[in-house]
């Protein structure tokens, strides 16, 4: 149901055409990247970590990153923890390889980190994992209604674009 929401949610804005769906697996930034034939860093992942007060948070990131401890919690007040995937699966309503920012089972503040901003345009999952969408940074920002850029990621490549 989760790839079936986020196309109803794209129907909406128009964009639903847009979606793509995939014979293999794009579970994986590597999957991803390869099926999609770009480079691992324009792969918008979507983390899924316990904010303040154990609420839930969404952090999507470039493909070629890691979350830094230290920024995260400097940002969110909070160490950084990852829900588990029974978790992710009740609080987002899509498979873990499969999250996105859009459709949400619940509501829960989005972010994006500035890693993605290298890109003309980036490509997070669609609520399955062998979907995308390719969207501007913009539209990602737009389309997930992120609360603000953040700069919590270590390890990305500044000289791609």
């Amino acid at each position: 149901m989760s790839y079936e929401t986020v196309v109803g949610y794209f129907k909406e804005v128009g964009r639903d055409e847009d979606i793509l769906q995939f014979n293999s697996s794009s579970a994986t930034v590597e999957q991803a990247a390869a099926v999609l034939q770009v480079i691992p860093a324009r792969i918008a992942k979507t983390l899924s970590f316990r904010g303040q007060d154990e609420e839930a948070l969404l952090i999507v990131a470039a493909g070629d990153t890691k979350i830094d401890n230290k920024k995260f919690k400097t940002t969110f007040n909070v160490k950084p923890r990852m829900l588990d995937a029974e978790t992710v699966v009740e609080k987002t309503g899509h498979p873990v390889g499969g999250v996105c920012p859009f459709a949400l089972a619940t509501a829960m503040p989005i972010y994006l980190d500035i890693s993605l901003q290298r890109f003309t345009t980036v490509f997070p999952a669609a609520g399955s994992r062998n979907s995308a969408i390719e969207l501007t940074p913009e539209e990602l920002y737009t389309y997930a209604q992120a609360i603000q850029w953040v700069d919590v990621c270590k390890e990305w490549d500044t000289s791609l674009t």
